[in-house]
């Protein structure tokens, strides 16, 4: 059985008989009623209530004439997501800003989490990153249909002319699927071997191995929350793309 964290064990506390007895109703009755919340299910909950009090933070303190820290930071990524999405999506990428830029931030708050002590990275679970990849995959193709229409959207993945539609459908309705599944595996892997490894690590050399593997998993944390910013657009480009 996994080690139930602090955070975990407050939430069951407080909220665990009204979501065990809600699961029951839905015929997925928890192994342990008592304890029906999951570390990962604690820990992205913890991240998202760090974003919800942040963005509360920074609409209290928005100024134009004396900008703080914390609203000159978010600046800097609402830029950084708006010029990628320019890059990769072209006319009209503004609107998709809040969703490559939330998904970006929640990945990365959730990356940084295991580095500090008593919590985990809900990035290191399936569900978590399977959730994650499914909001992108709903998202691009809504946008797809919203685009073109339910009728153009089917034309769009069925290739340049008619003949080849046949074959272009099966291949694009498969590729769409792989695309969350390796938008899943990619950023479960990442997260979930680093901890693995360090533990094993950490026995033959316990001081430089823990100081290593976490520089590593701050950098890889980085690195996999700009790849789950980049994906979702370049899929949002090819969906919403219009044939000229």
């Amino acid at each position: 059985m996994t080690h139930e964290l602090w955070f975990t064990a407050i939430l069951n506390k407080i909220l665990g008989s009204p979501v065990a007895a809600l699961l029951s109703a839905l015929g997925m009755a928890p192994a342990n009623a008592a304890h029906p919340i999951p570390n990962y299910f604690a820990m992205e909950m913890l991240v998202a209530l760090v974003i919800l009090v942040g963005a509360l933070m920074l609409r209290r303190q928005l100024s134009v004439e004396r900008p703080g820290t914390f609203q000159h930071a978010m600046e800097l990524v609402v830029e950084f997501t708006r010029g990628l999405n320019e890059d990769l999506i072209g006319h009209g990428s503004e609107r998709y800003i809040a969703l490559v830029g939330t998904l970006g931030v929640f990945v990365l708050l959730s990356n940084l989490l295991g580095v500090i002590p008593t919590l985990d990275s809900p990035t290191a679970s399936v569900p978590v990153t399977l959730g994650c990849a499914v909001t992108a995959f709903v998202y691009y193709n809504f946008q797809g249909v919203r685009e073109h229409g339910v009728f153009g959207y089917v034309k769009h993945l069925c290739g340049p002319m008619l003949i080849i539609a046949p074959l272009m459908l099966p291949i694009e309705i498969f590729s769409n699927l792989f695309r969350m599944l390796s938008l899943t595996a990619r950023l479960w892997a990442n997260m979930f071997v680093g901890p693995v490894l360090e533990g094993i690590f950490t026995g033959l050399i316990p001081v430089a191995v823990p100081s290593l593997f976490m520089g590593l998993h701050i950098f890889v944390s980085f690195l996999q929350a700009y790849v789950f910013m980049l994906l979702p657009a370049v899929y949002i480009g090819f969906a919403v793309a219009k044939e000229h």
